[in-house]
């Protein structure tokens, strides 16, 4: 996309197939080389033909439903965050690690578990979505997980990512692409999915409508000519592409529309609703800028957050250490989330929060725990049946547990996406985005 340099803009060519300038504005715009190049030059699309095409925001969506992915890499310790205390063997292999019952009165009220069912309790630090649970709006799933049994960190998510069962490597685009493809847009916006982080998820991998975004607070339009201010820049640019007949012209026009709508998002201005306190973490402002852009109606059907460090193989901690801090800010990162959209905007929104893999059930000798097999999931949102924990239980006695002694997946992960995408999200066939998926729902939407 390098243009030579001139002096006039007689006759000026450009790779827009001859359109010419007729203003000294747009031509010293054009001249030097900066164009679209300056203004989305961070987006790193400029080497496909059609991306600039898929910029396009097309004014808002049109009434519907939105999807949030919140992905906990390392394998996070669901028999913790979600733990079986009517199990005898989860105190007998946990000495140091289990948590006490909700009711063991000789434990302080703090670092009891907070009782979800009479059998399982929530991890005394997540009481934030407590209410969430009480109130109907979160449904616990419990033995969670894909058929991958390799206990590899990158296999198991490669294989979340695809959609798959097990085997990651026999398909490579990401479900939350298949889904876009499967489903007819509610406009032409490339936000149609949003994958918060600084490189793309295999999640999005292969979709076209989807952007990677390190920060919200990147996206800005500004001239890089001394001698003229941002908003003429983008009047001139405004001008260069006004009308363009032809493919280029228009997706000119088109980049314009979405970094003019994505620069009104100030993420500094951002003040949360409903007294909604996002903690100051990566996943907590990733999440607040999934609610900024909900709110800003840009176009955003589904969005992919993720956070790291659940691989507790030493120090684990029970009610206070790494573990706690993680679960702790995972459960104030949601509150907020849900305070900050509101009653009326979350009936519209789903989250689902999952992991690649849970930890085997005994602790180790470094106060940890090692990879797993079976986890958790948390579903929550508009059309949640909650207020439930929702386990086809396999049990934690050593005849129940599989090899080497992990908990068993007895509910499969896509089953969970594929109610919620098939109920909330239009999505007509599953078997589409996740391929061999089964027909077992689990009454998670009323």
């Amino acid at each position: 996309m390098a243009m030579s340099e001139r002096r006039d803009c007689e006759g000026y060519r450009t790779w827009e197939r001859g359109r010419t300038f007729d203003d000294e504005a747009s031509c010293s715009v054009s001249r030097r080389g900066v164009l679209i190049v300056t203004a989305i030059g961070a987006l790193g699309w400029l080497g496909r033909r059609s991306a600039l095409a898929q910029l396009a925001v097309a004014g808002g969506p049109r009434e519907g439903n939105a999807f949030v992915m919140l992905f906990l890499r390392g394998g996070a310790d669901g028999l913790n965050l979600v733990a079986p205390y009517g199990e005898d063997a989860y105190y007998r292999e946990r000495p140091s690690l289990a948590i006490a019952p909700p009711r063991d009165g000789r434990t302080a009220t703090a670092n009891r578990l907070l009782d979800l069912d009479g059998f399982f309790g929530l991890h005394p630090s997540m009481g934030a979505i407590l209410p969430l649970y009480e109130a109907g709006t979160l449904a616990v799933l419990h033995a969670v997980g894909s058929g991958d049994r390799s206990r590899s960190h990158f296999e198991a998510m490669a294989a979340m990512e695809r959609g798959l069962y097990r085997n990651p490597h026999s398909l490579p685009s990401g479900w939350m692409a298949r889904f876009l493809e499967a489903t007819p847009a509610r406009s032409n916006s490339p936000l149609r999915a949003v994958a918060m982080g600084a490189t793309t998820p295999d999640i999005v991998r292969g979709a076209s409508h989807a952007t990677t975004i390190p920060s919200l607070d990147r996206y800005r339009i500004s001239s890089p000519l001394k001698d003229l201010s941002s908003d003429a820049f983008v009047e001139a640019l405004g001008r260069l592409y006004a009308n363009g007949p032809d493919e280029v012209g228009q997706a000119g026009a088109e980049t314009l529309h979405v970094l003019k709508a994505l620069n009104r998002l100030d993420p500094a201005a951002y003040r949360p609703e409903g007294g909604a306190d996002y903690p100051p973490t990566d996943v907590g402002q990733a999440m607040r800028q999934v609610a900024m852009l909900l709110k800003a109606d840009v176009g955003v059907e589904t969005a992919f957050v993720d956070k790291d460090g659940w691989d507790t193989h030493v120090a684990q901690g029970a009610t206070e250490g790494w573990m706690t801090g993680l679960s702790s800010e995972l459960a104030l990162t949601l509150r907020a989330f849900v305070d900050d959209l509101g009653p009326a905007r979350m009936q519209r929104v789903n989250v689902v929060v999952m992991t690649e893999f849970g930890r085997r059930l005994r602790e180790n000798q470094g106060l940890g725990t090692d990879h797993g097999r079976g986890s958790f999931a948390f579903v929550l949102g508009g059309g949640v049946r909650g207020g439930r924990v929702i386990a086809d239980w396999p049990g934690l006695e050593p005849t129940q547990l599989e090899e080497p002694g992990d908990l068993r997946v007895t509910t499969d992960y896509r089953e969970v996406l594929a109610e919620v995408l098939e109920t909330r999200m239009g999505l007509a066939d599953p078997s589409s985005v996740f391929p061999g998926v089964g027909r077992a729902r689990r009454g998670l939407i009323g």
